[in-house]
């Protein structure tokens, strides 16, 4: 092999090396649109590529467990018996996480609209249900019903993405004036591919 051809092959495996670290860094970004997009139309099988459930139920349950205290201790310090009911929403977080961990409540969530910790609470339809390609009839009808006041009075969150650590993508979501509401985590499995595993509710 002469100089010429020496050179030629470092420069391809330069090129090479470069588009495969493009790849890789890019990966969350791509899973991060794909699954939004599957969600949104309820894609479940789709879905369930981008997501670790196992992980996102542990996650979920901590969470709202943490909220659901912190609501409790505010409550006791200004009024006693208003404790009551966020007592209550503490007896159904099963429920509430079992209602999140679907395509439903992935959908939810990467549209701004995170638990809240309320008794029987399910998650609302995000706004762009209607041209998403979700199932019509009366389930999907009150889905949209519930989600009618959520969207008429909540502005869309701002976002921003990007690497916590190696194997960490966060996703946040703001209120209108900058305020973090809350987090997506996605893992990374793999040197390619992404899950969404948890959520940091920071409220």
């Amino acid at each position: 092999m002469n100089h010429r051809s020496q050179k030629r092959l470092i420069a391809l495996l330069i090129i090479a090396a470069l588009a495969v670290a493009g790849y890789t860094y890019a990966t969350p970004y791509l899973v991060l649109h794909r699954l939004k997009q599957a969600a949104d139309a309820r894609d479940a099988v789709m879905v369930d590529r981008y997501v670790d459930y196992p992980s996102l139920r542990v996650s979920l349950k901590e969470q709202v467990t943490e909220l659901l205290m912190r609501r409790v201790d505010a409550q006791k310090r200004e009024h006693p018996l208003a404790a009551i009911g966020a007592l209550v929403g503490m007896a159904l977080i099963s429920p509430l996480v079992d209602a999140y961990a679907t395509p439903d409540g992935v959908a939810a969530l990467l549209n701004g609209l995170p638990p809240r910790g309320e008794p029987g609470e399910t998650p609302p339809a995000p706004p762009s249900d209607a041209t998403s390609g979700a199932p019509r009839g009366e389930s999907a009808q009150s889905s949209t019903e519930s989600a009618a006041p959520e969207a008429e009075h909540k502005p869309s969150p701002r976002t921003s993405a990007g690497y916590r650590s190696f194997d960490e993508f966060v996703v946040t979501y703001e209120d209108s004036g900058g305020h973090q509401r809350y987090s997506a985590i996605f893992e990374r499995y793999g040197w390619f591919s992404w899950k969404l595993a948890a959520v940091d509710l920071n409220r």
